[in-house]
């Protein structure tokens, strides 16, 4: 059966922080209408790298995107070409990493930031470069996308919980209170989202530490969460997603041809 999906990534959440801040989300699991799992993400533990993860499927040290400053055009097939390939809308408010790993590399803000182009793997787009574009606006952008070409799958990517890890570290108010604003933001397109029937995933690509960054192997690096919320996932309390199975299992959402591997156990 295919679904819209919606993918969160709310770029430098840790696990804990997610689990014990999040209070809007944390209700949809108390009312049994989402689940919530731990997952370690790949090696290194960076962005750009995990941004290709996550929509790829592919690790970094398999696919080449080994650092942030690795700029060129993704060699895998992500999510968003799978998904066009099967006639399917796509659309992403994301950082501008994002688009030079599937649309255009380098990223030109006057030619990209807005981006309307059947042609390309990501057709419609609204790109942000920095790091404190706010969350706020970034969900806006995004809704705007799906209004205005209910995209069968839309791509959510703010960066300020991780500007806010970066500036002052895991262990503080800034950073925890920079999750439980987002929180409160999908408060207010998540009833909206799921009425649609969309299927809504929200997780990380790396969490962070108290040397204010991450890459390294410490828990607080790696353990990142995994929201799911819809009709398609059967909240099954003993699945034990990865990070890499994110593409198939949304690939499968979908109902789109694709050669990823996929956590069954989250979906009916």
């Amino acid at each position: 059966m295919k679904h819209n999906v919606i993918l969160v990534v709310l770029d430098g959440l840790n696990y804990e922080v997610a689990r014990h801040a999040m209070g809007h989300l944390q209700a949809y699991i108390g009312a049994g209408r989402a689940a919530l799992y731990k997952l370690e993400c790949e090696l290194p533990s960076l962005s750009r790298p995990l941004y290709e993860c996550i929509l790829s499927g592919v690790p970094p040290i398999d696919s080449g995107i080994v650092h942030n400053n690795v700029s060129r055009l993704s060699n895998q097939r992500s999510i968003f070409h799978y998904a066009t390939d099967a006639g399917l809308t796509t659309a992403a408010a994301a950082y501008h990493w994002v688009s030079e790993l599937y649309n255009r590399t380098p990223f030109i803000a006057s030619r990209d930031r807005h981006t309307d182009d059947q042609a390309l793997a990501i057709q419609h787009g609204h790109f942000y470069w920095n790091d404190h574009y706010p969350d706020s606006h970034l969900f806006a952008d995004a809704e705007s996308l799906r209004c205005k070409h209910t995209p069968d799958f839309l791509l959510v990517h703010p960066m300020n919980i991780d500007d806010a890890g970066h500036k002052h570290g895991l262990d503080s108010a800034q950073y925890r209170n920079s999750a439980r604003s987002a929180d409160i933001i999908l408060a207010d397109y998540l009833q909206g989202w799921l009425a649609a029937d969309c299927q809504v995933l929200v997780t990380a690509d790396h969490g962070m530490n108290n040397d204010r960054s991450h890459n390294g192997l410490l828990p607080e690096e790696r353990e990142v969460p995994l929201f799911v919320l819809g009709s398609a996932f059967n909240l099954s309390a003993t699945a034990s997603p990865k990070q890499t199975e994110l593409c198939g299992t949304v690939c499968e959402l979908l109902g789109v041809p694709h050669d990823k591997p996929v956590c069954r156990e989250l979906l009916k």
